[in-house]
Order: C-alpha cells, then structure tokens, then sequence
C-alpha cells in the first residue's frame, strides 16, 4: 500500500499541500461519521494526489532523481535484507582491525538458496546514521567484503551486493589504514569470484566505495537511484568551485539509470512505484527481489570460469562503442 511520507521534496510539496487537505479531510470524515457524506470527496481528492505525484516524477531532472536516491524513507539494505533474506547469520570483522557497521554481511538464503549478501546500511535516524557512518565504509568494511566473498567462493555460494554509499570514508584514520588498496581489493575480488555475483544499486552508487561492492555479473538499479564516480556536490566543487552548481553537474555526470543503461554500466533497470521507493517499500523490495532471481537463474549454469570471463568481458566493453 502506499505510504504517506514524512518528508517531501521541493518538488514534491505541492503534493504534501494536497495530501495535507486529504488527511484533514480524513479526519473530520472520521469525526463525523457516516452522516458526513464526504466518501466522494475523499475518492476524489485521493485521485487528484495519485495523478500529481504521476505527474511530478514522469519528468524528473538529474538532480531531482538524485534527491529521489537519497530521500530519507527510501527503504535501505536491512529493509531488503528483512525481507528478501530468510535465516540470516551476520558476519562480523576483517580478522586484521575491527568491524565496520557502514558494510554488513552474512549469510542466509534467497528464496529458498544459500546465498552470500553483502549492503550498505546508511542507517534511518540519528543513532543509526552514526552507527553505521552514514553508509560510508572503512577499510575494514571492504576488508570484511573480500573475507566474505573468500568464503562464498570457497563454499560455492552466489553473492547478492546491494549498494547505497556516497562513498568511502574519506577520514584521515581510513586513509591511514590503506582506503584505497582496500577497495581495490575487494573490486578485485568481486572479478575473480567464482561463484554468481548480482549487484543492486538501491540508492546512491558513489565513486569506488560502490564499485567495491559492484564488480558483478550483473549489476541491476532501482528506476531512480544513481551511480557516478562522484557525487554533484563535489563535481561542482572541484569545476566550478560553486557547490551550488550541482544541479548542472547532475546533468553533466550522466548518473541517472536511462544514461547508465545507454552505456553499458548497468544491465536492469528495476521499475519503481509512482512516487519513488519511499512511497511504497513493500513494493520495491518485491521488484528487487523479483529481479534478483531472475538475474541469478540465468547465471546459475555458468561454470566458475565463465563467470569471470564473462565479469572481465562485461566491464572491458564500457565505454568501447561510445
């Protein structure tokens, strides 16, 4: 069922205005009982909201479906992992430092199949954002990826990733304890899997944080979710030196899935509701799912070298007939 947010966009507040009308209308309906007669009124203006928010996101710009990627109630990996995964055992630590909460793992079984998965949790208030650092891992969280995807390979498991970072963490400390070779490990890992790799992009793929989790045999992206090598914000900073022109990087950085799918970087692009993900989870993660098994299915006659040869031919072709 749709869900009513809590938080709007710009965009979107000519929605919130009417909904707002539709709920105290709700209410005095309630109030009043069936002596009201308000039934018709309430079908109507129920309508009038469904036919705006289609209206709305039929033409979103670059930077709106950026902001659609980021919006708060847009459902997150342990919204997915809740619902997509049955007896799920998490798997903590890199065995080298420590556990990093921005990347969670374990695992569980995927319709029935025991499956490797591997998310980004941004988290969904205060405590859980700083829990797990607003999705933006440290080394130890991409060392934690490979162990992870070692012992997929060695039990023969097919991984699921689902990617939803602005990046890495791009602190001192992590920088300290090698940021870079450890995304370059476990982007490394995920082409030399011998096993079934299928990645989702369900919010924001940012930079080689994402990718770290991404270098799949099939990478698939919510309708829209983006996925750049940096965000807007710091494209603008560092072309402009205006943050404020993000909105013309959004365009510039082709980060939408419609520019993706044109050049190869991604494979599926999975339909949201009208209204984005937030405005019906249980739907999303349906297609998600959905998705994700069918994607598996096609894979799972693939032998161990196939898979990398055909992970290796997939991102060797990117940016060839451009």
């Amino acid at each position: 069922m749709t869900v009513v947010p809590r938080h709007y966009l710009d965009f979107e507040r000519p929605i919130a205005e009417l909904e707002a009308k539709l709920g105290e209308l709700e209410t005095l309906a309630d109030t009043a009982g069936d002596q009201g007669g308000m039934d018709g009124n309430i079908a109507s203006l129920k309508g009038q909201v469904e036919d705006l928010r289609r209206e709305a996101y039929a033409n979103l710009s670059a930077w709106q479906k950026a902001e659609v990627a980021r919006h708060p109630e847009r459902p997150h990996f342990v919204d997915y992992l809740d619902t997509l995964i049955d007896e799920f055992v998490e798997l903590k630590g890199d065995r080298k430092f420590a556990d990093d909460q921005a990347i969670i793992g374990g695992l569980g079984r995927f319709r029935g199949q025991p499956v490797m998965v591997i998310g980004q949790e941004k988290g969904h208030d205060a405590a859980t954002r700083t829990r797990h650092n607003f999705g933006m891992a440290h080394p130890e969280g991409y060392r934690k990826a490979v162990r992870l995807m070692d012992l997929a390979d060695q039990y023969g498991l097919p991984g699921l990733t689902f990617v939803d970072t602005a990046g890495a963490w791009p602190g001192v400390g992590a920088e300290e304890r090698g940021q870079a070779e450890a995304i370059a490990r476990s982007t490394e890992r995920c082409l030399t899997l011998g096993s079934p790799l299928v990645s989702t992009i369900i919010g924001e793929g940012g930079s080689g944080g994402a990718i770290a989790l991404a270098a799949a045999n099939k990478v698939l992206i919510l309708q829209y979710s983006i996925y750049s090598v940096i965000s807007p914000e710091g494209c603008a900073s560092i072309l402009w030196r205006d943050s404020e022109r993000k909105r013309d990087a959004a365009e510039a950085l082709k980060l939408t899935a419609d520019d993706l799918i044109g050049f190869g970087i991604v494979d599926r692009i999975i339909e949201e509701p009208v209204g984005g993900a937030h405005s019906d989870p249980d739907a999303a993660i349906a297609a998600v799912g959905q998705a994700v098994e069918e994607e598996l299915r096609q894979l799972s006659n693939l032998g161990p070298d196939e898979l990398r040869r055909q992970r290796a031919d997939r991102f060797m072709a990117i940016g060839r007939n451009l």
